[in-house]
């Protein structure tokens, strides 16, 4: 058996989980989720004990996949809409910024004209800090969402906008994120022989 699969997925107050076909919808106080799970598992909602089962056919490899996937998103769609996600990131490079104007996110970090990005539905950008002061201050800002897909997509669709160069480390990076730096070039000096 699948060690994460075999585990119930349990069902706090104020969550409702119904399955409908192969869809299950999670509602919660941050919002509603659903998911269409993949053919050959079974879901069922306990409601007397509050819990949320898989199970797999049989031992096939494929199968033994899907029953851990399944039941692992299950429980990420019961947490998201209960507690949320956040994924903190920062913006390093003297005179950049980060700014939400409506349901976009507006963005300067060294380009010739400053870069707009649509902010997608269920999705939130809080901005903490939104200029950079020098090379050592950051801006910092959060992507909160109550899908951990939607959010590590749309992190990750912000940071492509400008990777984190390895010579000064300028660029987006998620916080703790841990750069490889280079040396850059060293004049070296003396007559040409």
């Amino acid at each position: 058996m699948s060690r994460i699969g075999k585990l119930p997925v349990p069902i706090p107050d104020k969550v409702k989980v119904t399955v409908h076909d192969r869809t299950v919808n999670v509602e919660g106080p941050l919002g509603t989720l659903n998911w269409t799970f993949p053919y050959g598992m079974t879901v069922t909602v306990d409601d007397r004990k509050k819990e949320v089962r898989v199970e797999r056919p049989d031992d096939q490899r494929r199968h033994r996949a899907l029953h851990g996937l399944t039941r692992a998103l299950i429980a990420n769609m019961v947490e998201g809409v209960t507690k949320g996600y956040e994924r903190p990131m920062e913006l390093y490079g003297t005179g950049y910024s980060v700014n939400v104007e409506g349901k976009r996110i507006v963005i300067q970090c060294g380009f010739a004209h400053p870069v707009e990005k649509d902010i997608p539905n269920g999705i939130e950008v809080a901005v903490d800090v939104p200029n950079t002061r020098g090379n050592d201050t950051p801006a910092r800002f959060a992507v909160k969402g109550c899908d951990k897909q939607l959010v590590g997509e749309f992190a990750a669709e912000v940071r492509h906008i400008k990777p984190p160069e390895p010579y000064l480390g300028k660029g987006f990076r998620y916080v703790g994120e841990q750069i490889r730096r280079k040396a850059g070039k060293t004049f070296v000096g003396g007559a040409p022989a």
